[in-house]
């Protein structure tokens, strides 16, 4: 495995990923200090979120993994996969706009938006959009150009950002521009409109990946792919269910005012915990093309082992890291919201599950099998449904947060025992075993510093963090690996 190729991947990636989700984390005190938490504005923002995140899954249907896939297949044209896969996804996306735009009422009415038509209407174009870019984004990252990519990731989220702060700190000191501001819902109906303007900016980069829609239409090569991704797309649609149908759910749950509110305040904190998504993200952006370039190798087992052996280091010290300086990273949201502090770790740990459950995905990807990771998802999916239906009203957000972890942990464990069978891989657990006994005494040591004054506080549990990474890095054989590239 090429190591050295691995990090520097991940790096470029995670910079675009972490740098431009930190600008956009500027936008979390944003709204939650300008959006009150007893409003349900934030609710509001993270429930049409949650839904074009669904969308987003059901328009592109697998078809990233597919590219990816079929781009390194013997006899196969990577330009024609390419082009026609653009047209597939492009074709859906426009019909999806106009079957969107011919029913806007009564869909705006359906997901309880009949004041606001238009909220549904930008969001539709945003996730069409975003689905037709995500598989030029797809074709940066095959060819390996993440130089690229990062650009243009940061082409939307510098503008939105500054749009964003323009509507909150500007709008409302203008009177012109105040009677506006209130209209849209104190300012929350302009954030989808902001990132809608950005989105269309991106195009302008894509000017040359967009000449892929000259590439011929292959009809034979569209049947293949579409069978090898059929599957993908119920795993998508089920894995994108896990982190989204509490959100989608929760009004119907606890209908009224105080549902939007405790949404709201789930949805703020949830903000802190997706650091972990970040890497996660990084990790399979950088890892993807390495392994599906590399499948015809026959070390690829020993390829998927490392893998997993480093992305659960390096996760463990993501979790230490935002759990030592919650004093800090708290501030993020505005304090009407840290009632909902103590779901962090919950989804943390949800989310390294799914990281762990993506890293084990690669079986059933590679061996063309897609079917198993539907299936195993479906079930994970049926899992985080069920809790959130049977104690929402019970528990309000909290079982946001222990459903996510519910679903990831029986899709992950799943995967491991059939996957074992399947497309055997030599992981190291007694090294896996070693980082998260060893984070997990680290955790536990740090809640003795909770009485602590903040100062302190955060100096000891800065301590334990550097010892965790010495002692982690020194037994996970990856400096030697560095070495030897």
């Amino acid at each position: 495995m090429n190591i050295r190729s691995l990090l520097k991947d991940t790096a470029i990636y995670g910079l675009s990923s972490i740098v431009g989700r930190f600008l956009n984390y500027l936008l979390v005190p944003v709204h939650t200090y300008r959006i009150a938490a007893g409003s349900g504005g934030y609710g509001i923002v993270s429930n049409l979120y949650a839904y074009v995140a669904l969308l987003l899954a059901l328009l592109t249907f697998g078809m990233e993994t597919t590219l990816f896939r079929f781009s390194n297949k013997e006899g196969e044209d990577a330009d024609r996969v390419y082009g026609t896969t653009l047209k597939l996804v492009g074709g859906v996306c426009l019909l999806f706009l106009v079957v969107v735009f011919a029913l806007l009422g009564p869909i705006a009415g359906a997901l309880g938006y009949a004041t606001h038509p238009e909220y549904v209407g930008c969001m539709a174009a945003i996730v069409a959009m975003d689905a037709f870019q995500a598989i030029m984004f797809s074709r940066l990252r095959q060819q390996r150009r993440p130089i690229k990519f990062m650009t243009l990731k940061f082409a939307f989220i510098i503008p939105n950002v500054l749009l964003n702060l323009f509507i909150f700190f500007v709008m409302p000191r203008v009177p012109a521009l105040n009677e506006i501001f209130l209209r849209f819902d104190g300012g929350v109906g302009l954030i989808f409109f902001a990132n809608l303007i950005c989105t269309a900016l991106v195009f302008i980069g894509f000017a040359k990946e967009l000449g892929g829609l000259r590439f011929k239409f292959d009809k034979a090569l569209a049947g293949r792919m579409l069978r090898y991704t059929w599957p993908l797309l119920i795993l998508s649609l089920v894995g994108i269910l896990n982190q989204v149908a509490d959100k989608i759910l929760f009004p119907k749950l606890m209908p009224g005012p105080e549902g939007l509110v405790q949404l709201g305040i789930y949805g703020a904190c949830v903000k802190i915990a997706m650091i972990m998504a970040l890497l996660t993200q990084a990790f399979r952006y950088a890892y993807e093309p390495i392994v599906f370039n590399g499948s015809r190798d026959r070390n690829s087992p020993e390829t998927l082992a490392d893998g997993m052996k480093f992305f659960v280091l390096f996760s463990a010290i993501a979790f230490l890291a935002v759990m030592f300086y919650m004093p800090v990273l708290r501030h993020f949201v505005q304090p009407g919201y840290w009632e909902g502090l103590g779901v962090v770790p919950i989804v943390m740990l949800a989310e390294v599950f799914m990281g762990i459950y993506f890293n084990l995905s690669f079986w059933y990807k590679l061996s063309d099998q897609t079917w198993w990771g539907a299936v195993m998802s479906a079930i994970g999916a049926a899992v985080m449904i069920a809790v959130n239906v049977i104690f929402v009203p019970r528990i309000g957000y909290w079982a946001c947060a222990w459903g996510g972890l519910a679903g990831y942990g029986t899709a992950m464990l799943l995967s491991w025992l059939i996957g074992q069978k399947k497309f055997p891989v030599p992981y190291d657990l007694k090294k896996i075993g070693l980082y998260v006994v060893l984070a997990a005494a680290c955790y536990g040591l740090s809640l003795l510093t909770a009485r602590l004054p903040i100062v302190s506080q955060l100096l000891l549990n800065t301590v334990i963090l550097l010892a965790y990474c010495f002692l982690a890095l020194r037994t996970s054989g990856l400096l030697r690996s560095l070495r030897r590239c």
